[in-house]
């Protein structure tokens, strides 16, 4: 499982959120003038109490209709103009917020694509889904609103107590009295509502992956009438999921009827207070209003406090997701990183011929135990130039295991595989992966055209002739009945088509172009006969220019190579012809037989 059930043990939201600064720093000038007019429009509303003082101890008390007419005029350009700075605010951070959200998604996408197979095996792709969608939706969210108003709230606190202070230094105390409780309050819930915001954001990402898979599965689950069950299930992640939001809904309601209450009730002090003061003739009418008015506009700010922490807290969670998937490690990083990292493909100085060779190879999948027997244990074989080789076994033998090593999709645990003698460790894994094709047993086709799914397999430049022999030799001429040829879109996951179509297409995007190496996991498993039949005869011009790996099961296929290898429990145990194996090897006998049911 991957870590996403993260503690908040000494975590710092802000320490988290500072990780987003490379995102925000091509935008920050604009963000930073946003903030600035935000923090003015939010200061100019405190200027309308002073403006009431002026009118109630001036023109209101000297009975001057003129002054009350300016006074209200005052009043409504201060309004317009808060109004209007507020929306050149909105307007400065809408689109360079677009822009870090999705600079944010295409690096998450970009980095998905470079991290190795053994990290996709264990995240399940409903919590990746939720990392580029919601945390990211999160985050825009909170860049936009409560990362501004955290600092423009703060401001306005600060200079509205600066000017309640000055009004009467003996309310502004009465004021500042629940100050101490509130903040205690804060830092209580903070440490709080991170867990829970932590636990639903996860529940999301589980939440998603079932509903993924459900749509993906959802011939089987049909298939097998499983539906009811299926919905009982997804019903009760989401009660699960409910329950999170419901304890994240009352603790939010604790603290902002906290932060509520407590100002409210020192409001209402200084009320009684002030009024004493202005009958005793201590304090005049017009500052007992404007302090007041300054205090009630002071109420958003406040109690705009507990929601803010929480966005805020949700942001820093959502953060600490984004960056669990940014901060796992890369594949190995290729030699000559320069070539790497401009995209070139390193030249080729003209290898001596010599094939597939595997050396000493071991390997043992990165999560199993250290106690485990290793998947792969000593594997010595050599594919000599232009051969092909059928690889046999049981299933479980590590077939697949050692296929997926070529291409480098794991890394080898010890020992050493090179193509025409160059370690595939010391090759840019660009370049690697553009000698060597490989077709999988269970093929995987994109939400994408018939021509685009193949030729995913060719290099720049390929067109209808590469498309059409790939086709042809994949025997996938039923392409061309489709309604739209090979511009029809075949779906997601391929699965408007058979699976021995989709096999077919894997197999043609294999061999569409002409590469060097070729690595076969059973491709033809989905075939009728006659199909696997037209296809071998097809692949057979192939297989004489290239070198070859081919995972069989069928003797048809296995007819197709020029030497077998027999993988038994991780060990390469037999090589040679067919002929000479079904001579000299009772276990190959079985397996060709299809008598072997041990596993």
């Amino acid at each position: 499982m991957p870590p996403t059930r993260a503690t908040t043990k000494d975590r710092s939201a802000v320490r988290i959120l500072l990780r987003l600064w490379p995102y925000v720093r091509p935008v920050r000038a604009r963000l930073s003038v946003a903030v600035f007019v935000a923090v003015i429009a939010s200061c100019t509303g405190l200027v309308i109490p002073l403006v009431l003082k002026w009118m109630v101890d001036g023109p209101v008390a000297d009975r001057d209709p003129g002054g009350v007419w300016l006074g209200a005029l005052y009043l409504l350009l201060l309004g317009i103009a808060e109004a209007l700075l507020f929306g050149m605010r909105r307007w400065l951070v809408a689109r360079p917020l677009s822009h870090v959200e999705a600079g944010m998604r295409a690096d998450l996408y970009g980095r998905l694509q470079r991290l190795p197979v053994a990290f996709h095996d264990r995240w399940a792709s409903g919590q990746l889904l939720s990392r580029a969608t919601t945390d990211l939706m999160l985050l825009r969210m909170f860049l936009a609103f409560p990362l501004t108003f955290l600092l423009v709230n703060g401001v306005t606190i600060l200079v509205g107590v600066i000017i309640m202070l000055l009004q009467d230094w003996t309310l502004g105390l009465v004021i500042l009295v629940p100050t101490i409780p509130v903040m205690w309050t804060c830092v209580i819930f903070e440490k709080r509502y991170a867990a829970v915001a932590r636990l639903a954001q996860d529940q999301v990402g589980d939440l998603t992956t079932v509903v993924e898979e459900s749509v993906l599965g959802i011939r089987i689950i049909k298939g097998f009438g499983r539906h009811r069950s299926q919905a009982r299930a997804f019903r009760e992640l989401v009660r699960t999921l409910r329950g999170t939001e419901l304890r994240k809904a009352r603790m939010l309601a604790t603290i902002w009827g906290v932060i509520v209450t407590l100002p409210e009730a020192a409001i209402g002090a200084a009320l009684l207070w002030g009024s004493i003061q202005v009958a005793e003739g201590e304090l005049s009418t017009g500052t007992l209003v404007a302090f007041l008015s300054t205090a009630l506009a002071l109420r958003w700010p406040v109690e705009s406090i507990g929601f803010l922490l929480a966005m805020s807290q949700e942001a820093a969670t959502a953060t600490e997701r984004y960056f669990e998937v940014r901060d796992a490690l890369l594949e190995d990083a290729d030699p000559s990183s320069a070539a790497g990292a401009s995209g070139l493909v390193a030249p080729d100085n003209g290898p001596q011929p010599d094939g597939i060779r595997f050396e000493n190879v071991q390997f043992r999948y990165p999560d199993a135990s250290p106690d485990s027997p290793p998947t792969l244990v000593h594997i010595d074989l050599h594919i000599r130039p232009g051969e092909s080789m059928a690889l046999v076994g049981a299933t479980g033998s590590g077939k697949t295991t050692l296929t997926a090593l070529i291409p480098r999709l794991h890394e080898t645990t010890s020992g050493r595989i090179t193509l025409d003698g160059r370690d595939i460790t010391a090759m840019p894994r660009e370049e690697l992966r553009a000698l060597v094709a490989v077709a999988f047993e269970e093929p995987t086709l994109f939400s994408a055209s018939v021509g685009e799914n193949v030729l995913m397999g060719a290099g720049e430049g390929a067109g209808e002739p590469e498309l059409a022999r790939a086709l042809a030799v994949a025997q996938a001429d039923f392409v061309h009945a489709l309604p739209q040829g090979t511009a029809t879109q075949v779906g997601e996951q391929g699965l408007s088509l058979s699976g021995g179509q989709r096999q077919r297409l894997a197999l043609a995007r294999a061999v569409v172009g002409r590469p060097r190496f070729l690595v076969l996991d059973d491709p033809l498993s989905a075939l009728d006969v006659h199909t696997e039949a037209a296809v071998e005869a097809a692949l057979r011009d192939v297989l004489a220019d290239t070198t070859a790996l081919i995972v069989a099961h069928r003797p048809s296929t296995v007819l197709l190579a020029d030497r077998v290898a027999l993988l038994s429990d991780g060990r390469v145990t037999a090589v040679g012809t067919h002929q000479e194996l079904l001579g000299s090897n009772a276990e190959y006998v079985r397996l060709m037989s299809g008598e072997d049911h041990r596993r």
